[in-house]
C-alpha cells in the first residue's frame, strides 16, 4: 500500500510530460513561422522576377 501512495505523490513524470508538451508547442510554432516566411519570400522573389522580365 505504501508503494501506491508514493507512486501517487510522485510528480517527476508529470514535469517531464509538461516539458515535452512545451517543446512540441515551440516546435509547431517554429515550423509554422518558417512555412509562412518561406511562402512570403517565394512570392516576393517571384514578384521581383516578374518585374525584371517585363522591363
Amino acid at each position: 500500500m505504501n508503494i501506491f501512495k508514493r507512486f501517487a505523490k510522485d510528480e517527476s513524470g508529470a514535469t517531464a510530460i509538461e516539458y515535452g508538451l512545451i517543446a512540441v508547442g515551440i516546435a509547431v510554432a517554429i515550423i509554422t513561422m518558417a512555412n509562412l516566411v518561406g511562402t512570403n519570400l517565394s512570392n516576393t522573389f517571384s514578384n521581383i522576377a516578374g518585374k525584371l522580365v517585363t522591363n
